[in-house]
């Protein structure tokens, strides 16, 4: 299970690095592509097979919108090998769109690593008590 955050610097190159922990979950072979709220979901091979699975099961003929989710989805996604220091290198247009320049946070998010620039992290991850208490309501209503 992928949990915990970890900050690291992106280098001049684009290079970031995976933590370890991460890195034996998440294998030899890591699919990187933009997720919401600016930030980028790494999956294992694995974890991009299921994911990519879900995404083909969604109507193209239905809904024009659907159509260009998964163009743009499917385009803004790069196949990447960890390097001996366990570092992946993000293509431009990954880091411009998660606004990644220098301080990298990576979160474990059980089944994926998200990958966020600290500010926007930072600016997410301000969740006051009222926030906190409607999102353990809602997880309650499914069961948890």
């Amino acid at each position: 299970m992928l949990i915990g955050e970890y900050s690291h610097s992106m280098d001049t190159k684009g290079r970031v690095f995976i933590p370890a922990k991460y890195r034996e979950e998440l294998g030899h072979k890591i699919y990187v592509t933009s997720g919401p709220d600016h930030c980028l979901f790494v999956f294992s091979e694995k974890g991009w097979e299921d994911f990519a699975h879900k995404l083909q099961e969604m109507s193209v003929t239905d809904d024009s919108a659907i159509q260009k989710l998964l163009r743009i989805q499917l385009a803004n996604t790069a196949e990447c090998e960890p390097d001996k220091q366990g570092r992946i290198l993000l293509p431009n247009k990954l880091r411009e769109y998660a606004s990644l320049d220098k301080e990298v946070v990576a979160i474990g998010a059980v089944s994926r690593v998200e990958l966020w620039s600290r500010e926007n992290w930072d600016k997410y991850n301000n969740f006051d008590s009222d926030e906190y208490n409607e999102a353990l309501k809602a997880l309650s209503k499914l069961g948890i």
